[in-house]
């Protein structure tokens, strides 16, 4: 027999949530539908991963042997998802519930369909960020190997689909999307940031690239590395301004280096050394890395040595 006492403490209990469920928290909100789902966003991704890189991720519902047939479900599939989720979002951002939902739709079905136009230029710099990448690490067996198993280029394309809609102004989605690959990989690209082709990152666990990041042509990135803001502390007042770094063409950043403000620049050719921390900017062809680190041993018999890391003349001295 169930306990009086327990059932009366269990509906006292759902009483005092759902009460402050009905308060006015900027967390509560009722309506379950009107707001894009996290979970819809990340099935997206994995579509749109499968007109990147058909043959690589398929939808294995279709069973459809012509290629042209088997495209054209799959188009209609994805444009069908993602104009849903626009439709969604558009009511969202800075000026939230402005837009009748008819001027929404009319704006959503011109956002994708614009998006769809795009995707030829995406998968033309996904195949420089492919071959970046082979080109780049001794390690890759394949093409094949890269595509299915670099977290790198997972990021990059979830990048790359993200950036086109943030800069058609779909608020939100972008987001998430990025966010679907930060959780998978570890790398954190803010889909406003600015890439260009050739983008090759190694490893890649703990790389943050912020909102107004610009980098260059043919850039290499390792884990651990932040292109980042000097301070957040404005908050919102800085919303709009450039915050972070901007990275020439050809550059190298090793493991763990940090980038940081607005205003820095690094030039083109330059090779940022590991664990450096720079705020200011760094002419072009220069190397850069921290001064005079020292290795210490200590022995079985408790001695101690202490010695100096010599680094070459060539470099350029960050303290």
């Amino acid at each position: 027999m169930i306990d009086e006492e327990k059932i009366h403490a269990l509906d006292e209990l759902v009483r005092i949530v759902v009460a402050d469920l009905n308060s006015t928290k900027h967390i509560d909100d009722p309506d379950f539908y009107s707001k894009p789902d996290r979970q819809e966003v990340y099935d997206l991704v994995t579509e749109l991963f499968g007109i990147v890189y058909p043959g690589y991720y398929k939808d294995r519902n279709i069973k459809i042997y012509n290629r042209q047939h088997s495209v054209a479900v799959t188009v209609e599939n994805v444009f069908y998802h993602l104009n849903k989720l626009v439709v969604k979002a558009l009511d969202f951002g800075k000026e939230r519930g402005t837009k009748p939902e008819e001027i929404r739709k009319k704006d959503s079905f011109r956002i994708c369909s614009e998006f769809f136009r795009r995707l030829p230029q995406v998968r033309a710099l996904v195949e420089t960020d492919l071959l970046a990448a082979f080109d780049g690490d001794p390690a890759a067996g394949s093409l094949e190997e890269i595509i299915l198993a670099y977290p790198g280029l997972t990021a990059g394309t979830v990048y790359r689909l993200a950036h086109e809609l943030y800069l058609l102004g779909v608020p939100v989605i972008p987001r998430l999307m990025t966010e679907f690959a930060h959780a998978r990989t570890g790398i954190d690209i803010h889909p406003g940031a600015t890439i260009g082709a050739g983008f090759f990152i190694d490893h890649g666990t703990g790389i943050v690239i912020g909102e107004t990041a610009i980098i260059g042509k043919n850039v290499k990135v390792y884990q651990g590395v932040t292109l980042g803001a000097l301070s957040t502390r404005g908050g919102q007042k800085l919303s709009g301004f450039k915050r972070h770094p901007t990275i020439g063409d050809n550059v190298t950043i090793y493991a763990g280096a940090s980038i940081l403000g607005g205003e820095t620049v690094i030039g083109n050719n330059t090779v940022i050394g590991g664990n450096t921390f720079i705020t200011s900017s760094v002419p072009a062809n220069t190397k850069v890395r921290v001064k005079n680190p020292e290795m210490e041993y200590q022995t079985s018999d408790h001695r101690l040595q202490i010695e100096e890391v010599k680094p070459g003349n060539q470099w350029f001295y960050i303290i």
